[in-house]
């Protein structure tokens, strides 16, 4: 029998997630976490591919805003759900997919589609670079001091229930969101996401709990949500604290989370991860070596329509240059393209038939399209050619961001 591939509907959702459960190894999630994640599926942005009555295949999308470097939000495909069921695997079903899926992403109008992946050797050959990293820390508090910023003891700390506190923290997160690029703003439910608190996200902890920063006006200036996990050795306690979230809108206020974090009775380690790759604990902490810090690739982004990806962002330099792009399976974006852009300007990007000054593919162009990744840096791994010789310093600054891209939540 022939495979089908189509839209899924609504009484599908399960059979379809049950497909899901399986490609990522069977093992069933919670109730809770089911019900939101239904709750968030775009029924009409998702696809299954069918043998007979059995789903052996599955992507989806949701529908982003993406802030990028200049702080706009862009319209982004936000690529998930996608898996193959392992009796259909070297069949074409992944990439027959990913060709309907970026086919329908352009139409659309989404310049960028963005995924977080299981494994991050999938999706090179779809055109997907890898534009984030991110750090996971195992601080050590019994050696680790901070070194805090005038200001923190002006803040007061409330330890708060964590839906009570809801409002004022996505009050926060919203103010950040413009300057951070990667960062999405959050759609209706999304927010409920970090509410998640089933026993095995608590992985033998406490509850969810969370703490907020205000200032003598009473504004809530930041936040951390976090676990602990008590244990015991026979030389005393020996418990962490798991840190889920923290946001702050200031450097006094983001120390004050911090310093209340480290003084937690009965615990000796700050476990966390997802945060950015110039997080300011890096700086804060007086033994970087006792955080234990350690990075992997968090999103990867690809540019579905190349010259609206361009020109949606700022660039850090006058711009002028001459892009000779390759990008065999979205063919539109292939050919040579010349961007223009004044420092913080708006951006112009044509075709163009004068002689390239750089040569790469789009892959590297979704690499370095939100800034942390240099173009300079792919440059020296041989991804980047220069064509015209003293081009490549000067578009890496440009592309460069001021901070590092961040992606604070999967998806």
């Amino acid at each position: 029998m022939a495979l089908e591939t189509r839209v899924l509907n609504a009484d599908e959702w399960d059979v379809w997630y049950d497909h899901l459960e399986l490609a990522f190894g069977g093992v069933p999630e919670s109730p809770e976490e089911r019900e939101l994640y239904k709750s968030l599926t775009e029924m009409e942005r998702s696809l299954g591919v069918w043998d007979g009555g059995a789903c052996v295949g599955s992507a989806g999308a949701f529908s982003f805003r993406l802030s990028v470097p200049g702080g706009a939000l862009v319209p982004a495909a936000g690529v998930t759900m996608v898996g193959v069921a392992p009796t259909h695997r070297r069949q074409g079903v992944l990439t027959s997919l990913m060709r309907r899926q970026l086919d329908e992403i352009r139409a659309g109008g989404e310049p960028i589609a963005v995924l977080t992946a299981s494994d991050p050797a999938i999706y090179g050959r779809f055109g997907y670079g890898t534009a984030i990293y991110s750090l996971a820390f195992d601080i050590d508090t019994t050696r680790v001091r901070l070194s805090v910023p005038p200001g923190t003891d002006e803040l007061t700390l409330r330890l708060v229930d964590p839906q009570k506190a809801l409002a004022d923290c996505e009050r926060v997160y919203a103010a950040l969101v413009p300057g951070r690029p990667g960062t999405p703003a959050r759609q209706p439910g999304w927010e409920l996401q970090a509410l998640l608190d089933t026993e095995s996200m608590r992985n033998g902890g406490s509850p969810l709990k969370c703490v907020v920063a205000e200032r003598p006006d009473g504004e809530v200036v930041g936040y951390a949500r976090y676990r602990v996990k008590p244990d015991w050795s026979v030389t005393g306690s020996d418990g962490k604290v798991d840190l889920a979230d923290l946001d702050a809108l200031d450097p006094a206020a983001y120390a004050a989370l911090w310093r209340y974090l480290f003084g937690i009775d009965l615990t000796w380690t700050i476990r966390t991860f997802k945060r950015p790759m110039d997080d300011p604990i890096l700086h804060l902490a007086t033994d970087i070596r006792r955080t234990r810090p350690r990075h992997r690739d968090m999103l990867h982004l690809r540019l579905v329509d190349l010259p609206a990806a361009l020109t949606a962002r700022t660039y850090g330099a006058p711009v002028d240059v001459v892009l000779e792009v390759e990008d065999a399976f979205c063919p539109w974006n292939t050919g040579r393209w010349r961007l223009t852009a004044e420092a913080d300007g708006t951006p112009v990007c044509t075709r163009t038939k004068d002689p390239a000054d750089l040569e790469l593919s789009v892959r590297e162009l979704g690499a370095a399209y939100l800034g942390g990744i240099t173009l300079t840096s792919l440059a020296a791994a041989g991804q980047v050619r220069e064509l015209r010789p003293g081009t490549l310093a000067r578009v890496s600054r440009a592309f460069a961001g001021d901070v590092a891209p961040w992606l604070p939540h999967g998806f």
